[in-house]
């Protein structure tokens, strides 16, 4: 079977639409505690891998000296100052948060992943709570979370820009990298749309379902290389689009659908209203879900994963540290099924919510 030129080209429309909605959005993490202890650098250590950063670490490697130096890619750091404005200066300024950077007569100081205004010695203040109380400026940085965004973007436009002139010029036929991504499309076409929506609707919701899948599937197994890109484990791209689901959804919804939410029909009239709020905090319970389970997995995945890495390095003798390596193994294995799986899921449960709103009268 073959899929129509037509779906490619609404493909690239919501390719954009994913893109734009996610790349505005801001990270928004937990405010880093000080390190106190090998327990709690080992934490402090992991909070690091997990979170966005303003570069790309490559390696480090510790010089003659004994100093500790880093091979890594600037980005760009741009920030909003509610006293003087826009700022912006290259990352490689912090010098990996050893130093202080001054603009525009402020100064600022990259500390765990995040950038805060401070005095011209760069002091970190914290409260009786351990959290940081300077000031901190709204961050809209060229971050290697973006940076992977806009190359998985990229990546994807190529991918189905060639499959689709593969079909136009083989009469419908794939060939090459086609070969290898119509057999997915399918499945998502299938097994997933048509399953979840039926025949009659599911070429409206195609195009997003397709998006969604590569791009999750995409940012998953880049997460698992060595430069650790965490995008999926970042709550403001899985709340970015899991809020894209919502919107299509009610957006799509019929008169079916909301009579369901609003008065439920063959149910009795006097039990309609006390389940007209269970059923509209529903709505809002669905895209939630969507957000967390993406979310909780991948971040949990790598906390996982890095917390048996530093097994290797906490305990001594060779036998521990061979069982720290070997679990470490199996787990980094098993995550490149997880990454799979969880983009399944998140298509699926998205198609299962576009059923719903276009479901007819039986």
């Amino acid at each position: 079977m073959s899929i129509p030129i037509s779906g490619i080209k609404k493909f690239y429309y919501s390719l954009v639409m994913v893109f734009l909605a996610i790349g505005l959005v801001a990270a928004s993490d937990k405010e880093p505690e000080k390190p106190n202890g090998l327990k709690e650098e080992i934490d402090a250590y992991i909070q690091h891998h997990i979170l966005d950063n303003h570069d790309f670490n490559i390696f480090s490697y510790t010089n003659n000296r004994g100093e500790k130096v880093y091979i890594s890619i600037p980005l760009w750091v741009i920030l909003w100052d509610k006293e003087v404005g826009f700022v912006s200066f290259s990352s490689s300024k912090f010098k990996h948060g050893k130093a202080v950077v001054e603009a525009k007569g402020k100064f600022y100081k990259v500390y765990h992943s995040r950038i805060y205004q401070t005095d011209a010695k760069g002091e970190i203040i914290y409260s009786l709570e351990d959290k940081v109380t300077n000031y901190r400026p709204i961050d809209f940085s060229i971050t290697k979370s973006v940076v992977s965004i806009v190359l998985v973007c990229l990546l994807m436009l190529w991918f189905f820009y060639k499959h689709a002139k593969s079909y136009a010029k083989n009469d419908l036929m794939p060939t090459g990298l086609g070969r290898f991504l119509e057999p997915v499309i399918l499945f998502v076409r299938d097994e997933i749309a048509i399953m979840s929506i039926g025949e009659k609707h599911y070429h409206k919701f195609m195009s997003y379902l397709l998006t969604v899948f590569f791009f999750v599937v995409i940012l998953n197994l880049i997460g698992l290389s060595p430069l650790g890109i965490n995008v999926t484990g970042n709550i403001a791209v899985t709340f970015c689009l899991a809020i894209i689901t919502f919107i299509i959804t009610n957006v799509k919804g019929n008169r079916n659908y909301w009579a369901h939410i609003f008065w439920m029909p063959g149910v009795p009239y006097y039990i309609r209203p006390v389940l007209m709020p269970i059923e509209l905090l529903g709505v809002f319970i669905k895209p939630f879900t969507l957000m967390v389970r993406l979310y909780a997995n991948m971040a949990a995945g790598h906390i996982v994963l890095m917390t048996l890495i530093s097994l290797i390095f906490v305990f001594d003798g060779i036998f521990a540290k061979s069982m720290g390596f070997l679990l470490s193994f199996v787990i980094a294995n098993l995550k490149i099924l997880v990454a799979i799986l969880q983009a399944y899921v998140f298509t699926v449960l998205s198609a299962v919510y576009f059923g719903f709103a276009v479901a007819e009268k039986h």
